[in-house]
């Protein structure tokens, strides 16, 4: 996170510049370890608003790309989704503000699930959108793999042994990652001591605590396996008890070319306990070389071996064959002999403690004087209860005695190579060779040259400096990654090994040696330079292989089908190729070819000219085979414009050794012509002829079959029309367009047809027009036309095919008449003043909706004085009595007739009309006439038919004196005749009764004793009758004898 802020600083103040709101994330894609804490910054510029900007985290998760899941938010508190939201409150995920417009997300505790395309929001503050205002990142989690074992024990050593201890490490991360290795030592609660460390660079480094003990090689950190490093400490001291172990880290490189520790581990520990020896102390001399050339620098270090050396006094004497050059005591400082007072002002010689137990003697210029015998003496003192020192034991090592030797300044030097020519991805080598051969300590300079093929001028490639460093030259970046160049210790032989040679290595080279010297300033002198011979190198490119097939082919299809392109590579030059492949189309009316479609050698795609005139950008698909010989393009949905003849230009490339890709060679393949025709015709309409004859208020269903069609996506427009009775052109009755939108003809041809019309499609390729309530007027020749249209791959309709169908011819006819009146005549004679019925029967009708109109007509002679001739007939006149309509309405009565008709309907079919009081003047012959009347389906109604029935004689006799008139006429006479009789009867009657039911009860041996039976008279029953009209009658029923 340190690293990151310097990082995130920078990027705000260049955020500032910006004009537009710009978000910005880290970079990915990272990868990170399970359980791991883990900080994704987000910062955004450009804004305007307030200067604390919001922000919004949310995971695309890659089970569901397109689904976004929330994460946090630093506004919205209830913004987490379900499955982040405890995470969330627990502070397992959370948002660390750096500043107003960045943030940090940290999550700690990485978890699978993790894993997917982070974006970071900021909700828009400004007065308009202009920017972007959420950027994307990947994070992928990988499995935690790193394992650090060591063996937990517990050792107990003496002071001055050695220690062994072993630590393993082991990864088994598939990305490419480095492991950094440390050894540390912890005493309790104090904090831990670095021991030494390998890092992720394979730099390796000791702690500050051991770093004197490291390069005098008392610690060591080797690789003793694959997975498995030794620490070695020799000479142990009491200090460096305590528990030991290893700590390992796994290093991944992130996008922005930083190095992130994924996860960091330790083993258990070792725990070492380390005694204490006596006072003795040993005293040791050591420096690097034993032969020096005048001008080299030289270290002596006095290194004192002993326990609690910080508890202990100590002081140190130098001496140079047997004269003293200085001497420190127990407070370090210092003291010198004159002469070497002299050289220690001027910054040549230097005496010092550099630590505890090491003291340094460091001559920086030797002089050939400064041949000799060098030694150091040790000497413990003694503090006494007054301050003062007193010497005790004294140790001194052997002499190491050093040469000090002139420089030779001729020599001569030679370039030469074994190999002047080779090809790309080899090696050579190149040799310098200085004679005579100088000791390794001579400061002598290399520098190789070089002059690049085509080029007049060189320039500095590297220099072995005479410090026995290694500089590169300004323009040498290409030949750093893959040079080595190293001196040969036993000689000055100076080789340069270039591999995976290239172009950018072709040209001449040469080397140029220095001899220096140092001088007692500090400054170098040249003594002499030397310029070897020119080299020169020759990098050719390999021999292409490259081979395309130039096979030819011909393809036909119909539209909307893939178009299948094939370009195979035969042969390659190398496994490593990599092609680019330009497909081309060339139409008959062009002259060249035209670019469809370029993949590179590194797959990115570059559309052509062709494909961007013709919008074949969304229909194109590019695929190469697994085996990487054959690459494939489908033109997806094609059309008939995409004929054509096609081919495809492959190019060779191949990886140079310094990364750069270069073409080797160029193929052209065979042509495939390609034919895009549209679909065959296959509409197919129903083309039989139909009759239908119905009646009206029927309803009519005309049917349109589509037997065949040319594809099952295919839309279809269906056109009805009726060639009219008397008339030549059609007549549009209605069409169902391509979106299954009913439409209708002319209104004023229609009429009120377009409301009777109903369409269905029960079934695909089947229409069904039917008409409701048809009429007379709907009579005609019927028939449909189908359009067929077709989706083209652009998207566009078009009209494929049409056809009609066969004619239905359509006769609507009104119903037949079959009213039929009962004709039958009669006779029929009534008294004078009594009513007669006049009845009218139905004996069928056309319809159950048929209404009716009802006439009754009375036919009589006319009142003329002269007779008729003889075989003449008697004319009638012939006289409405009554007229009941269709709708019930009756037409006034005449005046003979007024108030002396009733008319009744005692069923659906039957019509009396009564005549009361009758008179003479009614007599004569009387007859109906009926009339059915039917309403077309548009309620207008219309006479079907008529029938008259039969005669009837209707003779009125005058009414004479009779007896029944008489007595009626007289209530008295009436009461006499009709009423008194009954009581007298009945009185009688009960007498006799009494007289009888006495008569056998005084007589047991009577005749009804004998069994003789008596005759029983009942009780008379009278019919009587309340009128006048018949008289009464009286009638008495017989008993029954017993």
């Amino acid at each position: 996170m340190r690293t990151l802020r310097p990082q995130l600083a920078s990027l705000l103040l260049l955020g500032m510049a910006l004009a537009q709101r710009q978000v910005t994330v880290q970079e990915g894609p990272l990868y990170r370890t399970e359980g791991s804490h883990i900080t994704l910054w987000c910062k955004v510029s450009g804004y305007q608003g307030p200067a604390e900007q919001n922000f919004q985290w949310s995971i695309y998760l890659p089970s569901a790309p397109e689904r976004e899941v929330q994460i946090v938010s630093t506004v919205d508190p209830s913004f987490p989704y379900a499955i982040y939201t405890q995470r969330v409150r627990g502070r397992g995920i959370f948002v660390e503000r750096l500043q107003g417009d960045a943030v940090l997300l940290h999550i700690t505790e990485l978890q699978d699930r993790d894993a997917g395309q982070y974006e970071c929001h900021t909700p828009n503050t400004d007065e308009r959108y202009f920017g972007s205002y959420s950027a994307k990142m990947n994070l992928v989690v990988i499995p935690d793999s790193l394992r650090v074992t060591a063996i937990p024990q517990t050792l107990n050593k003496v002071e001055h042994d050695s220690l062994e201890l072993k630590c393993e490490v082991s990864k088994s991360t598939a990305q490419h990652s480095h492991v950094s290795i440390a050894w540390y030592r912890q005493r309790g609660s104090e904090a831990p001591v670095e021991i030494i460390s390998l890092s992720r660079d394979f730099v390796l480094r000791a702690g500050s605590a051991y770093a004197q003990r490291q390069a005098t090689g008392d610690v060591r950190l080797d690789k003793v396996g694959e997975t498995t490093s030794k620490l070695t400490i020799y000479n142990l001291h009491p200090s460096d008890q305590g528990e030991f172990y290893c700590e390992a880290a796994e290093w991944i490189q992130d996008p922005d070319d930083s190095w992130y520790a994924m996860t960091r581990k330790r083993s258990q520990g070792a725990i070492v306990n380390v005694q204490a020896t006596d006072k003795e102390f040993s005293v040791r001399l050591e420096t690097e070389k034993r032969m020096y050339i005048v001008g080299e620098p030289v270290e002596f270090r006095c290194i004192l071996e002993a326990q609690n050396v910080p508890d202990r006094y100590f002081s140190i004497s130098w001496a140079f064959n047997s004269s003293l050059i200085a001497s420190l005591g127990p407070n370090a400082v210092p003291v010198l002999n004159n002469e070497f007072a002299q050289r220690e002002a001027l910054g040549q010689l230097k005496v010092a403690k550099e630590s505890d137990n090491v003291f340094v003697l460091k001559i920086y210029r030797l002089r050939l004087e400064d041949s000799g015998k060098y030694n150091c003496r040790v000497t413990e003192r003694e503090k006494t209860v007054t301050g003062d020192f007193i010497d005790k034991e004294s140790k001194r090592p052997k002499n190491i005695p050093i040469t000090v030797m002139p420089l030779k300044a001729g020599f001569a030097v030679t370039a030469i190579s074994r190999t002047p020519g080779v090809t790309y991805n080899e090696s050579f080598d190149l040799q310098c060779i200085i004679k005579p051969h100088y000791p390794s300590w001579v400061p002598v300079s290399v520098t190789w040259r070089f002059q690049p093929a085509g080029s007049t001028e060189f320039h500095d490639l590297v220099t072995f400096t005479r410090d026995g460093g290694v500089q590169w030259g300004d323009r040498a970046a290409a030949f750093r990654t893959r040079t080595a160049i190293e001196k040969a210790e036993s000689s000055n032989n100076v080789r340069l090994s270039i591999s995976r040679a290239s172009d950018t290595e072709a040209g001449k080279y040469q080397c140029v040696a220095e001899l220096w010297r140092k001088n007692y300033n500090s400054s170098w002198t040249r003594l002499a330079d030397r310029t070897s011979n020119l080299l020169e190198i020759r990098v050719l490119r390999p021999v292409t292989k490259l081979q395309v097939s130039k096979s030819k082919r011909s393809i036909t299809l119909v539209e909307s089908r893939p178009i299948p392109l094939n370009c195979s590579v035969k042969s390659q030059t190398s496994p490593d190729s990599h092609f680019a492949v330009l497909w081309y189309v060339h139409k008959p009316s062009d002259a060249d070819g035209k670019l469809i479609l370029k993949t590179t050698h590194s797959s990115a795609f570059e559309y052509g000219t062709y494909a961007e005139e013709e919008g074949l950008r969304g229909r194109l698909q590019f695929e190469r085979s697994a085996s990487g010989g054959l690459f494939s393009l489908t033109v997806q949905r094609a059309e008939v414009r995409d004929s054509g003849s096609y081919y495809c230009h492959v190019e060779e490339w191949l990886l140079s050794p310094n990364h750069a890709w270069y073409k080797l060679a160029e193929e052209v393949s065979g042509r495939t012509e390609v034919t895009v025709k549209q679909p065959d015709n296959r509409l197919q309409v129903n083309q039989t002829h139909r009759n239908i004859t119905v009646l009206e208020n029927e309803w009519v269903t005309l049917e349109c079959l589509v037997k065949n069609r040319t594809s099952p996506s295919s839309q279809l427009v269906v056109e009805w029309s009726v060639w009219r009775p008397g008339r030549t052109e059609k007549e549009l009755v209605a069409w169902l367009s391509r979106q299954s939108t009913l439409h209708y003809g002319e209104p004023a041809a229609l009429g009120d047809l377009r409301s009777r019309l109903h369409l269905e499609s029960p079934a695909p390729g089947l229409f069904l027009l039917s008409i409701q309530n048809s009429t007379v007027r709907d009579s005609g020749a019927y028939g449909c036309r189908v359009e067929e249209w077709l989706l083209d791959p652009g998207d566009r309709w078009y009209k494929r095919a049409e056809d009609v169908s066969g004619l239905t011819t359509l006769t609507v006819k009104q119903p037949d008449p079959t009213l039929q009146v009962d004709t039958a005549t009669a006779n029929l004679t009534v008294q004078e003043k009594e009513s007669f019925p006049l009845d009218c029967s139905i004996l069928s009708r056309s319809s159950p909706e048929s209404h009716f109109a009802v006439t009754w007509y009375s036919l009589r002679a006319k009142e003329a004085g002269d007779h008729t001739e003889e075989g003449e007939q008697e004319e009638e006149e012939r006289e409405v009595v009554l007229t009941v309509g269709r709708d019930a309405i009756f037409s006034p009565e005449a005046g003979r007739w007024d108030g002396r008709l009733r008319f009744q309907r005692p069923s659906a079919v039957l019509f009396r009309l009564t005549v009361l009081q009758a008179g003479s003047a009614d007599t004569g012959n009387y007859s109906c006439r009926v009339e059915e009347w039917l309403a077309d389906p548009n309620g207008v109604w219309y006479r079907l038919a008529e029938e008259e029935s039969g005669m009837v004689a209707v003779h009125v006799q005058d009414a004479g004196s009779t007896l029944q008139s008489v007595i009626c006429s007289n209530d008295a006479l009436f009461y006499f005749v009709f009423f008194y009789p009954f009581p007298i009867f009945g009185i009688l009657i009960i007498t006799i009764l009494l007289v009888r039911f006495k008569s056998r009860n005084s007589s047991k041996n009577s005749e009804g004793k004998n069994g003789v039976p008596l005759l029983w008279i009942k009780e008379p029953h009278l019919n009587y009758s309340p009128t006048c009209l018949e008289p009464p009658v009286l009638s008495i029923h017989p008993g029954t004898m017993d």
